[in-house]
């Protein structure tokens, strides 16, 4: 007769849990673009992952260690008031939806930033077809980095949001392939994809920081 396998310790778990988000997985894409993980999504994978398992305690000492909780520091300015210590009392609460909505509110942030950023240097009027694609889709590759890890969170709350945001970047992703610098494109219009796509962001952060207020 087997015996039953003790349940992991905290320790444990914790050494799974960085050793499963370190290997391979299928990963998704705007058109040829695999999205690789830095330190930060590599931290978000920790976390959710830990959260899934109902293992709060060791979801909270992965944030607090890791990465995720130096970028939202580094960005607090740009950030809604309070998402670092509002994530933090979520995961010592054990409240698994509220520490998604509120990374979602992060990565939504960030790339809403980077949607801006890209527009500024594509408007420089000096710069080459050729550049001006190599910007965008630098840029297009980043946003979509951080935007990807919560777009199931943002379609399971407003499915609209998320279709629109990737009707934005597949026209982005058009314009910024290779192939796309060799051929005229007026400016402006490379920068339209990248206007919507922080607009619709810069929405769904305000909404999403909205609805928490009137809730709390």
């Amino acid at each position: 007769m087997r015996r039953a396998k003790p349940p992991l310790t905290s320790a444990a778990l914790l050494a799974v849990i960085v050793t499963a988000v370190a290997s391979p997985v299928a990963a998704h894409h705007v058109g040829a673009y695999v999205p690789k993980d830095n330190a930060i999504t590599t931290n978000f994978k920790q976390v959710k992952f830990s959260v899934q398992a109902k293992k709060f305690d060791v979801a909270l000492q992965l944030f607090e260690t890791g990465a995720l909780r130096a970028e939202m520091r580094a960005h607090a300015a740009t950030l809604p008031a309070g998402l670092e210590e509002g994530t933090r009392a979520a995961l010592k609460a054990g409240d698994g939806a509220e520490v998604e909505r509120r990374l979602m509110l992060f990565f939504a942030a960030l790339a809403r930033d980077l949607a801006r950023e890209a527009d500024r240097h594509l408007a420089d009027g000096a710069a080459t077809a050729e550049v001006r694609a190599a910007t965008g889709r630098k840029f297009l590759e980043a946003i979509w980095r951080y935007y990807n890890l919560v777009d199931f969170a943002v379609s399971v709350r407003d499915n609209k949001t998320s279709v629109a945001l990737r009707l934005a970047f597949d026209e982005a992703d058009t314009y910024v392939k290779p192939t796309a610098a060799a051929a005229p494109l007026d400016p402006g219009r490379l920068r339209q994809p990248f206007q919507r796509i922080a607009d619709i962001l810069s929405t769904l952060v305000e909404a999403s920081s909205t609805q928490a207020r009137r809730d709390s």
